[in-house]
Parts: structure tokens; C-alpha cells; sequence
């Protein structure tokens, strides 16, 4: 007979208890967000001044409505929204924040030219997945973070870009450093350090496009400058800039956070990964299953544009909508026995990238890195196992993922 179900603690009555300060949602997010679903699954927290949406329905829809705004200088002044930005110094936004005509406008073709150049180098990307893999140990326990996990999305957003390999370790911690932006409560420290990271990635990058309009080669920042050229992207310097690191920042990271989830999860569920090893045609399912189940990004967030009713509650102008893509992806009225991890299960779509004009623009990279570290790996290592340990989770609020991974092959 099975155990009875743990109960839910009581439902939650704040965003940032939701997210990693709260050390028992940094350990585990998902009972909270059960609460959270069931008994208020559109809760008002006055502290931050934002909403909080958790049904799967309520989200797609609103991501999906272009009426909502994104940038921060359109959200309520006391929220935790405005405090993602100064108002005097951070008009200027990639296309993260960005709301049309210029999201549109910029967006357009850099992900023309960015799936084009992924579409390219697919074969050159396995490559480097599978060379970084090659190089971790081949026995014993070892980091996998540290070895596979970090290093992977790092190198391939690099060589898609044409940055110098020899940077980046540079390039990883300047992406640690300007990710802190999207933490609405940022420390003077961590204030100081998100600056100090995007002035070097500015001056970088800016370097870069004006050697590449001397001397083009085959990569992404050649493409860039070219179409700017060509007048096909209407996109000033600072702009194309500003979103090809962006490209780096949300390459690296959150794809880094997929690998080591997806592993980990593989590893804790050991038919799971049986099962993708005898049916490798299962790993784009099992990509789509780990975005599911426990997603890098956990939250996203839009702006009310005007007074109006969201998810069957008057709200007014000006007010943040936060809405847990965590929450979403397990709702019991979309997913079947959704707090199961099964990658043999064919399931609805999830919305760990969001979705609308919003939609996150290195999905396609990601699903391609990942599906090949699963593949690559549970081949490499037959009977790579977790010996015990205790597990810590990233810090950063509204992002999931493990500082380290210790495996043994």
C-alpha cells in the first residue's frame, strides 16, 4: 500500500518566500508551489506590490497577450519590479525587457540570424559537447558542474559568437556577474559587481564588432554587423551589443542549470535513464520532461498595461504580474500525476520558456545541447551514479539550479 501523501505546508503569502532566499524553497520549491496553486493560485503580495499567478491557463494566457508591457520603468515604483532597474542610468535594455515597436524591431533579425547560425553549426555543436565530455574524468567521482555542466553552453555560445576561447573563463564570470540583474534585490556588493561585469562584456563586444567589420568571419557577430550594413537590421551599435550579451548571459547560464537538472533528475529516477538508454530517439523527450519538472527559470513577469481583469481579478495599471513557470508545469488540470518524472510519458506542452512575443529566444540551442549531454553521457559513463551528498541549490532568486554535482563513473 502506498505511503499517504506528506501535507502540504501552509500556502504561502509572499513571492520571495517562494524563491531561493527562502532556504526551504532553494531546497525544494515545489510543495510551497502546491499550496500556493491550490489555496491562492492568484495572491496579491503587498510587500512586493506584484501579483502572483500559478495555474497553467492563467500563464499561458498571459504571456501570450501582447497588450501586457515588460520594462521595469512601467511597473508601480514601490514594486520589486522597478527596483530591477535605475531609472536614470537603465533606459537602454535588451530585448529581455524590451517592448515593441523595439523588441520587434531588434528581435527580428538577430533570431533570424541566430537560428540560421545555430541550424549551421549543429553538427560543430554536438562536436564540442561531445570533446567536453571526452576531457572529464574517466573513472572515480568528479564535479559534473564543474566538468560538463559550466563548460559546455560556455564554449558553444562563444564559438557561435566568435569570442576569444581563451576568454572564457572571463566570459563565465562576467555572465555570473551581469545575471544579478535579475534580481530585484540586489545587495551594493552584487550591484557593484552586475555593473562592473556588463562594462567589461560592453567595452568586449563593442571591440569585437568593429574588428569584424575590418575582417568578417564565419560567426554571429559578423552576421550582425553585416545586416546592419546592409540595412536589413535597423539596430544601432549599442543595441546589438546589449542583446548579443544577452545571448551569451542566457546561453551560459540557464543552459548550464538544464544540463546539470536533467542529469541529476536521470540519476535519482534510475529507470528513467535505463529507459534512455535503450531508446536514445527518448531524449528530446526527456529534455522536454526536465524542463517540465524542474526548470532553470522559475518565474516570469509582465506589466499591466491598464486597468483591467487578469485570471478573474480586477488589477490595475502599472502593477507586476509574477507567474511561476514552476507551478504552471506541475498543475494536476494539465499534466497527469505531474509531481512524476517520466520521460516515456508524451505530456502537454510545458511553458519553461514562457511563450508569446517574449518566448525565450535560445530555446533551440538549449533543447539541442542538452539532448546531446543526456545522450552523451549516460553512453560515456554506463553506470555513472550520485553517491551521497548533500546538494546546494543556486542562490539567485527565480532561477533553479545546482552549484554542484558530484557523479561516479
Amino acid at each position: 500500500m502506498a505511503d499517504d501523501p506528506k501535507p502540504l505546508p501552509s500556502v504561502p503569502q509572499s513571492v520571495l518566500e517562494l524563491s531561493a532566499f527562502n532556504p526551504v524553497a532553494r531546497n525544494n520549491p515545489h510543495p510551497l508551489l502546491q499550496s500556493l496553486q491550490a489555496g491562492c493560485p492568484v495572491m496579491r503580495d503587498e510587500t512586493a506590490r506584484v501579483w502572483v499567478l500559478s495555474r497553467y491557463k492563467d500563464i499561458r494566457d498571459t504571456v501570450n497577450d501582447r497588450t501586457f508591457v515588460r520594462h521595469p520603468l512601467n511597473a508601480d515604483p514601490g514594486s520589486i519590479t522597478a527596483r530591477l532597474v535605475d531609472p536614470e542610468r537603465d533606459r537602454r535594455t535588451s530585448i529581455l525587457f524590451l517592448d515593441d515597436p523595439d523588441h520587434a524591431r531588434i528581435r527580428q533579425p538577430l533570431a533570424k540570424a541566430f537560428y540560421a547560425r545555430i541550424n549551421k553549426m549543429r553538427p560543430e555543436i554536438e562536436a564540442m559537447v561531445d570533446k567536453v565530455i571526452d576531457a572529464a574524468p574517466a573513472t572515480g567521482a568528479f564535479d559534473l558542474m564543474e566538468q560538463v555542466a559550466v563548460p559546455v553552453p560556455v564554449l558553444v555560445i562563444a564559438r557561435i559568437l566568435g569570442v576569444d576561447e581563451s576568454m572564457l573563463a572571463n566570459f563565465r564570470q562576467w555572465s555570473e556577474d551581469v545575471i544579478l540583474g535579475l534580481n530585484p534585490v540586489r545587495t551594493p556588493e552584487e550591484n557593484a559587481r552586475m555593473l562592473s561585469g556588463a562594462t567589461a562584456l560592453d567595452a568586449y563586444f563593442a571591440e569585437l564588432m568593429q574588428a569584424r567589420r575590418k575582417v568578417p568571419q564565419d560567426d554571429l557577430v559578423t552576421d550582425m554587423v553585416q545586416l546592419q550594413a546592409s540595412g536589413e537590421a535597423k539596430i544601432e551599435d549599442d543595441e546589438v551589443c546589449l542583446n548579443l550579451q544577452a545571448l551569451l548571459v542566457g546561453g551560459n547560464l540557464t543552459t548550464t542549470d538544464l544540463i546539470g537538472n536533467g542529469i541529476w533528475l536521470l540519476l535519482t529516477h534510475p529507470q528513467q535513464a535505463a529507459a534512455l538508454r535503450a531508446n536514445p530517439d527518448l531524449a528530446a523527450q526527456a529534455v522536454e520532461e526536465v524542463l517540465r519538472y524542474e526548470a532553470p527559470v522559475q518565474v516570469t513577469s509582465r506589466i499591466v498595461e491598464k486597468d483591467r481583469t487578469v485570471a478573474g481579478c480586477p488589477m490595475q495599471k502599472s502593477q507586476p504580474v509574477f507567474m511561476s513557470l514552476a507551478a504552471a508545469n506541475r498543475d494536476p488540470d494539465v499534466f497527469e500525476a505531474p509531481q512524476a518524472f517520466d520521460i516515456t510519458k508524451k505530456r502537454a506542452s510545458h511553458i519553461a520558456f514562457g511563450g508569446g512575443p517574449h518566448i525565450c529566444i535560445g530555446a533551440p540551442l538549449a533543447r539541442i545541447e542538452a539532448r546531446h549531454a543526456f545522450l552523451k553521457l549516460l553512453a560515456r559513463y554506463p553506470n555513472l551514479r550520485l553517491p551521497e551528498q548533500d546538494l546546494v541549490w543556486r542562490t539567485l532568486p527565480f532561477f533553479r539550479g545546482l552549484e554542484k554535482l558530484v557523479v561516479e563513473a
